[in-house]
């Protein structure tokens, strides 16, 4: 029962969602999440810890950046789950234009995109 509320939980979000759909098929840095979102860092944070928790996302560190993506071998109820999400929301406005502003995201550099974000590097002092 634990596992299923925790991915309830995580679904009941259109932030997570969105996070969700702009991870099919690519990994995204952090940085690249809050471009998206356009949400402080903190709340992005606390969004992708309660996808993590859920299991719907992994991560990974790469020097200053850490890196999140669907899982490689998810749970059947965790593939059902997104597979629904993404027949689900396939024509959506919100999902569409995110799908455009995520092309133009992938082709900025990582630390510009910091940058601007924060006046800084966002990981700097980490």
């Amino acid at each position: 029962m634990h596992d299923f509320m925790n991915i309830t939980k995580a679904l009941s979000d259109q932030n997570r969602i969105r996070v969700l759909l702009a991870l099919a098929g690519r990994e995204l840095c952090v940085c690249q999440i809050i471009e998206l979102l356009g949400l402080a860092p903190s709340t992005v944070s606390k969004h992708m810890s309660i996808l993590r928790n859920a299991r719907l996302v992994e991560s990974r560190k790469e020097g200053i950046w850490i890196h999140y993506r669907l899982p490689d071998k998810p749970a059947p109820e965790i593939r059902k789950a997104v597979g629904w999400i993404c027949a689900s929301l396939k024509t959506n406005e919100t999902i569409k234009n995110d799908c455009i502003h995520i092309k133009r995201i992938l082709k900025m550099d990582l630390d510009d995109i910091c940058k601007r974000q924060n006046g800084r590097s966002c990981c700097e002092g980490k």
